[in-house]
């Protein structure tokens, strides 16, 4: 019997230790590197002027040969104005990668000797990193669609005569949400050349699981003429129009007898389930959409080494900008819109 891919040894191409190990000078050309490739010239996050900028090497900066404003090596990115090692953010990044099913703020904090605050600020800002680099083209071939409810568990009342019924409309959790997500499977080929389950994630979140949501998000994210598999929920029927529909009962059955089933989108609500209930316990609507991207990206990088992962989220980080949404949040800035698909 062969060994899952996370039990092997080229699934681990990266330690933590590695990274403790580095010297503040291997950190900054670390990040370098991923910002800006290999070369001396580096962009001017100011005035974008690629240029080989004069260095100021005891404080670990450039001057712009432009517009001579100063910039550090992650000025205009998501870790502008840190306050913490650029070793530590590597640390984080990498407990964060090696956490297959999510890691909480409290763990983090912990692991970092931080305070809750920074950690929780640090992860949502890896989060965002992952949603601003998100690839949302559409999907097609084998494609499986599902969606699932969170945050709707109420806590019945003590006595029986104070309770309600949790079914009504009226007595549901107001941050109740389903989390729609849209899977592409490998082809034929890339299967007989080993690869395994779905290829990419698309994750979102919408108010209902409903005929007039799957009308605007379908056509947005699949191809037309995709062979698009869900389950009996109504909510799919107009699908068949556009699509080569097939359906699976699950009252009845978990595959049907031409093979159809919705797995790798049950897949992604396992992982998804332990993320929450193991994790995070309790996920806010207004980042949720984060929450739910995440684990999509977890899922689509599961049979990566975790030094890939590694090196793809600090790109990714380098490449960000500015977080609008984090910089001063325990100051008061806050998001007021949550990010709904539809």
């Amino acid at each position: 019997m062969s060994l899952h891919f996370l039990l092997t040894a080229e699934a681990r191409t990266l330690s933590v230790l590695q990274v403790a190990r580095m010297s503040d000078d291997d950190a900054f050309s670390l990040f370098k590197r991923l910002r800006w490739g290999e070369r001396e010239e580096v962009a001017c996050p100011h005035c974008g002027l690629v240029h080989r900028h004069y260095f100021i090497q005891t404080r670990k900066i450039w001057k712009c040969a432009g517009c001579r404003d100063t910039f550090s090596v992650t000025s205009g990115t998501i870790f502008a104005s840190h306050k913490l090692p650029l070793k530590t953010y590597l640390a984080a990044v990498a407990l964060y990668s090696n956490a297959v099913k999510g890691i909480s703020a409290l763990q983090l904090a912990r692991d970092l000797d931080v305070q809750h605050k920074t950690a929780f600020v640090l992860s949502h800002k890896l989060r965002e990193s992952l949603m601003v680099h998100q690839d949302d083209s559409p999907l097609s071939g084998e494609v499986e669609i599902d969606g699932a409810y969170v945050n709707g568990s109420i806590r019945p009342e003590n006595k029986k005569e104070d309770r309600v019924d949790r079914r009504l409309a009226e007595n549901q959790n107001p941050d109740k949400r389903c989390i729609l997500v849209i899977r592409e499977n490998h082809t034929e080929e890339e299967r007989k050349d080993g690869f395994k389950g779905a290829k990419r994630t698309l994750a979102m979140v919408i108010e209902k699981e409903s005929q007039g949501v799957m009308r605007k998000l379908a056509p947005l994210y699949i191809v037309p003429g995709s062979r698009v598999s869900a389950d009996e929920a109504d909510a799919y029927d107009p699908l068949h129009a556009k699509y080569d529909m097939r359906r699976v009962n699950h009252s009845v059955e978990y595959k049907a007898d031409d093979g159809t089933t919705n797995n790798q989108a049950e897949s992604y609500f396992s992982r998804f389930r332990r993320l929450q209930i193991g994790q995070h316990h309790k996920l806010g609507v207004m980042h949720l959409a984060a929450y739910a991207n995440e684990c999509a990206y977890r899922e689509d990088t599961r049979r990566k080494p975790n030094g890939f992962i590694f090196l793809d989220i600090v790109g990714k980080c380098a490449k960000s900008p500015v977080s609008r949404n984090w910089c001063g949040y325990w100051q008061g800035n806050h998001r007021h819109l949550e990010l709904l698909a539809a």
